[in-house]
């Protein structure tokens, strides 16, 4: 039986999507390889993100037809969508399927698809492209969303991840993500009830929820449905709730016995007063908040068309973090940007310096063909911006220290992730905090399991506590 093998690169939504590829694969009869070497197809499932991540999917390419050239090589995701002529002419390439095929990918590779009918062929051969034949259309037009939980490779007993957004309506200049993911999507609220409780029945005691732009969830559907419709919430003697991220988070926790929810990245505007509340006030829900921050600078931030000013995020989070005293904030962090002066980068150090930061994903911009970013003048020379993500993740690695010291002496509630080998003291058990810290614990403990653990000390950027 033909075997196959699917390969992540980049964000959660593209994990994800490889996780709902995989679902189909199994469902046309191909078995699951353990590795490349040995499937007789082989899912690059690309990110376009930066420039790096278009290298990295290419360095796979040739990996993959080195060691297993009887393979064939089938490239999806984000950079197949944005430059799919570009991989189709690559050397090993098999078939080259957009994101607005991505849904149809399993029938497209299967041996036992058959007759594929018209909306199975090609561009290229539509369009006399030459190279390998492409899966493509306008994907503006698409409307599918791949949903399936995706489990972290290093602790697949622990926290699955739940894709429940896609796509977004946002036009950020230097971003390519609109472009090559589309409108913003939702997937329906019975559908996210139906997947949480099968986790649930499963096992899984925290479930992470996520997507491209999680705050916008539920502004494609239908506000109108009621009384029984597919996305109303309706409790007894009530009228139907508005379709907001907010009342799904309700209904997760009214018609799910999951433990504990994990809300991944929400844009600042999306914070709403009502969201802190409900995120601060429930012990089901973890004390962590995301909130992308990009820059300091507000002319940066008009520059980048971003939906704030820095006095805007800054209220934000002061709410948080008043809301919520011991929760882990982090945001998104871009140096670099076209333009970006001494001064604003000090906005953006100063902002970072004055917040409470638990941790920061730093980015030195990354030129995307066919943003308008990439059109701008006045690009910042490498080693400048290379310079400004250093301080900044120095800065980052403070902040983070700061805040792990401050739980010495503390109880925390942690889930158990894995066993990892010894240290100097022992073997321990890696575990990480409802608020987004990893704890090691002494000795062997099964996986995913809550515990409450005293915090003795930081060592080696880590907490190591002690079970009460």
């Amino acid at each position: 039986m033909p075997g196959y093998y699917v390969e992540n690169f980049g964000c959660r939504a593209t994990q994800a999507d490889g996780a709902a590829l995989e679902r189909q694969l199994a469902d046309q009869g191909l078995e699951r390889s353990s590795s490349p070497l040995h499937a007789s197809v082989v899912v690059l499932n690309t990110c376009t993100v930066t420039s790096a991540a278009d290298q990295d999917a290419r360095a796979a390419i040739r990996r993959v037809r080195r060691q297993n050239p009887e393979a064939k090589i089938v490239v999806t995701g984000c950079y197949a969508q944005r430059a799919p002529e570009e991989i189709a002419a690559l050397p090993g390439v098999s078939v080259v399927v957009g994101n607005s095929h991505k849904h149809q990918l399993a029938e497209i590779v299967s041996p036992r698809s058959g007759s594929r009918g018209e909306s199975f062929v090609p561009l290229s051969t539509l369009q006399a492209i030459p190279g390998s034949p492409i899966y493509l259309s306008d994907i503006f037009a698409h409307t599918e969303l791949l949903a399936a939980p995706v489990f972290d490779a290093a602790n697949e007993r622990t926290r699955p991840n739940l894709k429940i957004q896609d796509g977004c309506d946002s036009r950020c200049s230097f971003c390519v993500i609109p472009y090559v993911r589309g409108q913003s999507r939702s997937l329906e609220s019975g559908r996210v009830i139906q997947e949480v409780n099968t986790l649930v029945a499963a096992g899984y005691r925290e479930v992470v929820i996520s997507g491209i732009n999680l705050g916008r969830w539920g502004r494609d559907l239908d506000n109108s449905l009621s009384h029984g419709g597919r996305d109303a919430f309706v409790r007894p003697g009530e009228q139907s709730s508005p379709v907001t991220l907010e009342n799904l988070i309700l209904r997760i926790l009214s018609e799910t016995s999951l433990e504990k929810l994990r809300i991944s990245s929400i844009e600042p505007m999306d914070w709403s007063d009502e969201l802190i509340e409900l995120v601060a006030k429930s012990p089901r829900i973890a004390k962590h908040a995301h909130v992308p921050m990009q820059s300091g600078g507000d002319a940066v931030l008009r520059r980048m068309h971003r939906k704030y000013r820095p006095w805007h995020y800054r209220e934000k989070i002061e709410k948080i973090r008043a809301a919520m005293p011991d929760a882990a904030i982090g945001a998104d962090v871009m140096v670099g940007f076209p333009g970006e002066t001494d001064a604003e980068f000090d906005a953006t150090r100063q902002m970072i310096e004055d917040l409470p930061f638990t941790y920061l994903h730093v980015f030195t911009y990354s030129a995307r063909p066919g943003t308008p970013a990439a059109e701008m003048k006045n690009h910042v020379p490498g080693h400048i911006a290379r310079e400004r993500n250093r301080i900044l993740r120095e800065l980052a690695s403070e902040k983070k220290l700061a805040f792990m010291r401050s739980f010495i002496g503390k109880t925390v509630e942690a889930i158990t992730l894995k066993v990892v080998g010894s240290d100097e003291t022992g073997e321990f058990t890696e575990t990480l905090t409802e608020n987004y810290l990893k704890l090691r614990l002494g000795g062997r403990h099964e996986s995913n399991q809550w515990k409450t653990l005293n915090v003795r000390e930081v060592t080696n950027g880590a907490l190591v506590g002690s079970a009460c």
